[in-house]
């Protein structure tokens, strides 16, 4: 369960920070699964429905970037996603009607692991009401060395931030973000950030010499209905399953209007369009 301290951080900045949320035994049991899952991946050979690898490997280069939907594919992650530890504090702040949106693991290996530009999660899935959020466990002890996630409180009660540049897409806020009031989420392993979707947040690249994995598991209130953005919405409901209360039988609308993606490319992860946009930034026109 969340203390009421969580409770008002959430609500008034957009994400509480609990440190020592996920016990030891659940960390080292996601660690193992982990390790087993990367152990068998290369570029030259993994599964590219369920892993991401690093950019700029050879054929037989092992990191992998990021892991998809570890809470539909392997059960420790499954039974963890739905447990009652994790679902109380859910039900805390969105209501007892909950479904498990997707999931997945990002890796950030030491001395390598990718960039994540400023973004709002929201973005890239409209939905009919916000009530939406993603919880991010540490797997590893992060910190500003090796990637640790970056907040900017009490923005997600504005509009949505401005995502396309040249009517497109581009996976990240077009305009420069102003960091002076940037939050740092440092936190040892097992620690849990509840984050609304449409906080802006970030990583940097991990400059240390130790990972920083990072389980992320979305959840939204059962009537937050997705709105239709062609085969992309019908992808991102593959894995949407109630794991909490009952199924909404009409939809909640909390905006006026929201932006609907446009996408450039047919299909690209957060960091191949992240990627795309920046190259188009340095080179304009391209």
């Amino acid at each position: 369960m969340l203390s009421d301290r969580h409770i008002d951080d959430y609500r008034n900045k957009g994400f509480a920070c609990v440190q020592g949320f996920v016990s030891p035994a659940w960390v080292n049991t996601f660690r193992d699964e982990v390790d087993r899952i990367t152990g068998i991946s290369t570029v030259a050979q993994h599964d590219d429905a369920r892993v991401e690898m690093e950019p700029g490997q050879g054929a037989d280069g092992n990191k992998v970037r990021r892991i998809y939907e570890p809470c539909t594919y392997y059960d420790s992650f499954s039974r963890f996603a739905e447990s009652s530890e994790i679902l109380d504090a859910v039900e805390q702040l969105i209501g007892g009607d909950i479904l498990l949106h997707y999931s997945k693991l990002n890796m950030k290996p030491a001395e390598l692991g990718s960039v994540v530009e400023w973004h709002q999660d929201l973005s890239f899935y409209p939905l009919t009401n916000p009530d939406s959020l993603a919880v991010l466990i540490y797997l590893d002890d992060a910190d500003e060395n090796n990637g640790c996630l970056k907040v900017l409180p009490d923005r997600h009660r504005g509009p949505l931030m401005d995502h396309t540049r040249d009517g497109v897409f581009q996976g990240c806020i077009a305009d420069d973000v102003d960091e002076s009031e940037v939050e740092n989420m440092v936190g040892k392993a097992g620690t849990a950030i509840f984050m609304h979707a449409m906080t802006p947040h970030a990583s940097a690249q991990n400059l240390g010499r130790t990972p920083r994995r990072t389980l992320i598991v979305s959840y939204r209130a059962a009537d937050a209905m997705p709105i239709h953005v062609g085969e992309r919405t019908a992808a991102t409901e593959t894995f949407t399953r109630l794991v909490r209360g009952a199924p909404a039988r009409q939809a909640r609308f909390g905006f006026e209007r929201f932006p609907i993606p446009v996408y450039g490319a047919k299909e690209a992860s957060l960091y191949e369009l992240q990627e795309q946009s920046r190259a188009g930034r340095k080179h304009p026109g391209a």
